[in-house]
């Protein structure tokens, strides 16, 4: 198995075992079976009801949801929109064939919106595990099948946020692309606008689909869990998660000579 494979599937699954639901199911299990542990059950608890209760979410996600709609005016100093990858669905009977997870479709919607209002062409960038059909390749189907527009750049080898950018970047910076509008979701734009930039290109930040409510009019059933939070709050959690990953092993910027 390739480093880069083995690093890989390293962050995966150590990322699975911090975040909800296994993180806070874990340390629940170690405090309820070790009596010296106790206080973790506890502290799995309260893990567990801040990324589930609506209040809490929303006070997790606001802060990476920063990024304003994009403007009539920054989108025509851009050459190009780069729409990221967000999974897919293997399973899709209706279909015949594996095809791009809700998430993906959500972001395909909005970039192939932005494309037909300026005619910017358009990069999606997705890969895929060895014998899986890359994400990069079901986008660009979606893309040209459903909204009728073509794809010009497809690169599907890349594996994660870092990965996009780096890759991406070569296919653009070859074409002499340097401004891109990039869509992804608000909540996962810090990290995304930070991997872009460091591959050398100007980003101005094109964000959909917001999970987060300024200002919001708390009512009681906002401190009682439920189904919709436990996942906003995981693709929380997963960002605050990810972003600090970034800072841990992004190398400092080279000293100017």
């Amino acid at each position: 198995m390739e480093p880069a494979l083995i690093a890989f599937w390293a962050k995966k699954i150590l990322a699975v075992l911090i975040l909800p639901p296994a993180g806070p199911l874990l340390l629940i299990g170690l405090g309820l079976m070790v009596p010296r542990l106790r206080k973790l059950a506890w502290l799995g608890w309260l893990y567990a009801l801040v990324v589930s209760m609506p209040a809490s979410v929303n006070w997790l996600t606001l802060p990476l949801e920063s990024a304003p709609p994009i403007s009539d005016a920054a989108l025509r100093q851009t050459q190009a929109i780069v729409i990221l990858g967000a999974g897919s669905r293997d399973y899709a009977p209706e279909y015949g064939h594996p095809t791009v997870s809700k998430l993906a479709l959500e972001r395909l919607r909005y970039g192939a919106k932005l494309s037909r209002e300026t005619g910017l062409p358009i990069l999606v960038t997705g890969g895929a595990l060895d014998g899986r059909v890359p994400e990069a390749v079901m986008m660009r189907e979606v893309i040209q099948a459903e909204y009728g527009l073509p794809v010009r750049w497809a690169e599907s080898d890349s594996l994660d946020t870092r990965d996009n950018a780096n890759l991406a970047a070569r296919l653009l910076h070859a074409d002499g692309i340097e401004r891109i509008a990039l869509v992804t979701h608000a909540a996962h734009m810090p990290r995304a606008l930070a991997a872009f930039e460091a591959a050398g290109l100007a980003v101005t930040p094109a964000p959909t689909a917001w999970q987060s409510t300024p200002d919001p009019a708390l009512q009681i059933t906002d401190f009682i869990p439920t189904a919709r939070s436990a996942y906003t709050g995981w693709f929380a959690a997963h960002e605050w998660l990810g972003r600090l990953a970034y800072r841990l092993t992004t190398p400092p910027p080279r000293p100017k000579p």
